[in-house]
């Protein structure tokens, strides 16, 4: 039976859409098969997407020192009713950062930690102005989640 992906991830301009592609993208590489992948927006997933998930990979901008409204919504939402079905979860995340990222990084880090999922990897934070290399970084985050579920290491 396949393993699930599901990828949450605020976009609210053109370059964070580009971001959320590039998850999709990496996570439906050709050579991973056994993976399916459900990419949504904070505001359309909820706590049943998080309970038919084997792993989760969240995307957030920095907003005013925060996570954005959206994924805070999502989290609100969906964090009593998956607390004890889905402790373990792994789960990744990407921040794009106008400025450092810190406080968006320990919010999401704190509810993480309150629902007892997994990080398989630091945070990536992209800080900044625009760089070309944001979605590359994203891409191959989202292909190494989804190999690693195919691959059983997840």
């Amino acid at each position: 039976m396949a393993k699930r992906l599901l990828i949450v991830a605020h976009a609210p301009s053109p370059n964070t859409e580009r971001l959320r592609g590039a998850a999709e993208g990496g996570a439906r590489h050709p050579d991973i098969e056994g993976v399916e992948v459900s990419v949504k927006a904070p505001l359309e997933a909820g706590p049943e997407d998080v309970l038919a998930c084997d792993a989760i990979l969240l995307g957030t901008t920095e907003n005013l020192g925060y996570m954005s409204g959206a994924l805070k919504d999502f989290f609100d939402r969906s964090y009593y009713p998956v607390l004890e079905e889905k402790q373990g979860l792994p789960c990744a995340l990407y921040i794009r950062a106008g400025h450092d990222g810190t406080g968006t990084r320990r919010a999401v880090e704190g509810i993480v930690t309150g629902l007892r999922w997994k990080w398989v990897q630091e945070p990536l934070t992209l800080r900044g102005e625009w760089q070309e290399a944001f979605t590359d970084q994203v891409e191959e985050l989202g292909m190494a989640m989804a190999a690693g579920l195919e691959a059983g290491i997840l």
